[in-house]
C-alpha cells in the first residue's frame, strides 16, 4: 500500500477528533517510530510503498488514536529533556512545563560540584529524577512514588538512560518522613482541581492516571502542605524546595510555604505565561 494513502486515511479518520496539524504530527511520529522512516520521506518519494506488516503497525496505531489514546502511549515512549522516556497508563506523560522546572534546578546548581542530595517526590515515569541525574552526575538522587507500577516504569527509564537513581515506594500522605539532610526537594504533585476537569482533553481524562492528576476542590493544597511539612523536616538548612503548581494557586502555595518557615519564595511563569513553578529556601529550622 502507498504510504501517502495511509496518510490520507489518517486524516479521514482523525480530522474530526484532532486539529489537522496534530494529525500530521502523529502520522509522522508513527512512521518514524514503527517504520524507521524520516518525516520528509513523502516529499522525496511520494510513491513509496510499505509492506503488509508495516501497514498493520500503522492501522493498529490508528485504531488506538481513534479511541483518543495519547500518541505517547501508542508509541510507548516520549522525549523529555532530549532523553527517551518510556510511558504507559501507569504514569503521566511528561510535559514541557516540567522541563522548565528541571532546567531551573540545573541553572541554580550549574556551578556546584558538591555531591548534593536530591529527592523527587511523586516521580511517576522518573523523568525529573533521571534528567537531574543525567545532566548533573554528581547528584545523589532519590525518587519516591506511591505507585509500584509507576516505579517499575521509572526503573526501566533509569536503566535505558544509564543513571543511578534510588527508587522507593512511599505514600507521602502516610509516611511522616522522607529522611533527612536533602539539599534539594523537587515535586510535581497532583494539583488539578475537580472543578477543572471540563478544561481537560478527553485523551488525558480517559487515559492518564487519575490519582496523579487530580485533587479535591475542598483541599487542593493537600499535597503541597504535606510536601512542605516533609521538606521542613527533611531539608538541610538553606536547602531548596522546587514545586510545579496549579496556575491558579500560586499565591496560595506561597502563603502556605511561608507558614512552614520557607523564605526567598519565587513564583515563576511557564512558556505559556501561566504561574507554574515555585522555588523556596528553608533558612531556619525549628
Amino acid at each position: 500500500m502507498l504510504l501517502k494513502e495511509i496518510k490520507e486515511i489518517y486524516h479521514r479518520e482523525l480530522d474530526e477528533i484532532y486539529p489537522k496539524e496534530e494529525v500530521d504530527s502523529m502520522f509522522y511520529l508513527m512512521i518514524e517510530h514503527f517504520l524507521g522512516l524520516e518525516r520528509f520521506i513523502l516529499a522525496i518519494d511520494p510513491e513509496i510503498v510499505i509492506t503488509k506488516d508495516e501497514e498493520q503497525y500503522m492501522f493498529e496505531g490508528l485504531s488506538k488514536l481513534k479511541k483518543e489514546q495519547p500518541i505517547q502511549y501508542v508509541l510507548g515512549e516520549t522525549t523529555f529533556m532530549d532523553l527517551k522516556i518510556l510511558v504507559n497508563e501507569s504514569v503521566l506523560i511528561p510535559r514541557p512545563e516540567t522541563e522548565e522546572l528541571v532546567n531551573w534546578v540545573l541553572e541554580d546548581i550549574e556551578e556546584l560540584d558538591d555531591k548534593l542530595m536530591v529527592i523527587d517526590i511523586g516521580t511517576g515515569s522518573g523523568c525529573i529524577a533521571i534528567s537531574l541525574a543525567k545532566f548533573k552526575p554528581n547528584l545523589k538522587v532519590t525518587a519516591i512514588d506511591i505507585s509500584r507500577s509507576a516505579l517499575e516504569v521509572a526503573k526501566k527509564n533509569a536503566f535505558i538512560n544509564e543513571v543511578d537513581v534510588e527508587f522507593r515506594e512511599v505514600d507521602i500522605l502516610k509516611a511522616g518522613s522522607i529522611g533527612k539532610n536533602y539539599d534539594i526537594i523537587i515535586s510535581n504533585p497532583p494539583y488539578i482541581r475537580e472543578m477543572e476537569r471540563d478544561k481537560m482533553r478527553n485523551n488525558v481524562l480517559q487515559n492518564e492516571p487519575y490519582s496523579a492528576l487530580f485533587v479535591s476542590d475542598e483541599d487542593p493544597l493537600l499535597f503541597y502542605r504535606t510536601i512542605a511539612k516533609l521538606a521542613r523536616d527533611g531539608l538541610k538548612e538553606n536547602g531548596v524546595l522546587y514545586l510545579e503548581i496549579n496556575q491558579y494557586l500560586g499565591e496560595d502555595v506561597k502563603m502556605l510555604l511561608r507558614d512552614f518557615n520557607f523564605s526567598e519564595i519565587e513564583l515563576r511563569k511557564d512558556i505559556f505565561g501561566n504561574d507554574r513553578m515555585i522555588r523556596a529556601k528553608l533558612v531556619s529550622i525549628n
